[in-house]
């Protein structure tokens, strides 16, 4: 069970010190498959940020109601919804896309990051904490997924948003494109070299985090 923590630090700290991916090892397979360039990795992170904000504060907002013995299934049925209202308008509204990101935004029902803090988190908060941990989250996870995705479509084909960078096209004379860069498992390589550069920084590690072990519990109204 996780509880709310004072001031902005359920925002704050998924972000930094708690970061779902680099610290807790979440969220790895849509982190990885769709960070082949930044557009795609845009689409997802937005996805998976609506779909946190939509089931954490509803199953706050619930928590009382829910029958304890069907939580989880309450808990699934609502991240589904989501889910399905997301890759409904994806696939309305940028085809493209959609195509691209393929089954994985289907697999946002199962990513550990959004069942863990429905479960850990917005069952045992009121809904402004509950929210605030959502887009924490969220955030948390975007900024290495687009990291990832930015650094292989750079060194894959010289490109940012899909558009030339200059001075990173073969006929500069001095950049030739990765095919390495092109495929997946650079992406773990990628994830592997972040993972231990921050792990490198002071009072990035989880338990040098001087508000988590703190207990108090916000918005429980």
């Amino acid at each position: 069970m996780t509880k709310g923590k004072p001031g902005g630090n359920n925002l704050l700290d998924p972000i930094t010190a708690s970061n779902p991916v680099t610290v807790h090892v979440l969220g790895l397979c849509s982190a990885l498959a769709v960070s082949i360039s930044v557009v795609p990795a845009l689409i997802m992170s937005a996805a998976v940020i609506g779909v946190l904000v939509f089931s954490n504060v509803l199953v706050s907002l619930l928590r009382h109601a829910m029958p304890h013995s069907i939580r989880l299934v309450i808990e699934v049925t609502l991240i589904a919804t989501a889910v399905a209202v997301v890759d409904e308008v994806l696939k309305a509204f940028a085809p493209d896309v959609s195509e691209v990101l393929s089954v994985f935004v289907g697999l946002i029902i199962t990513n550990c990051i959004v069942l863990a803090r429905v479960e850990n988190f917005a069952m045992h908060n009121g809904p402004w904490a509950s929210f605030l941990d959502a887009v924490g989250n969220g955030l948390g996870y975007s900024w290495v997924l687009i990291l990832v995705a930015a650094l292989r479509e750079l060194l894959g084909t010289g490109t940012l948003l899909y558009q030339p960078v200059p001075g990173l096209q073969p006929s500069s004379g001095w950049f030739q494109p990765s095919e390495f860069m092109q495929l997946t498992p650079s992406a773990f390589f990628l994830m592997a070299l972040i993972i231990w550069l921050l792990n490198r920084v002071p009072g990035r590690h989880p338990e040098e985090s001087p508000t988590r072990n703190q207990d108090d519990r916000q918005g429980d109204a």
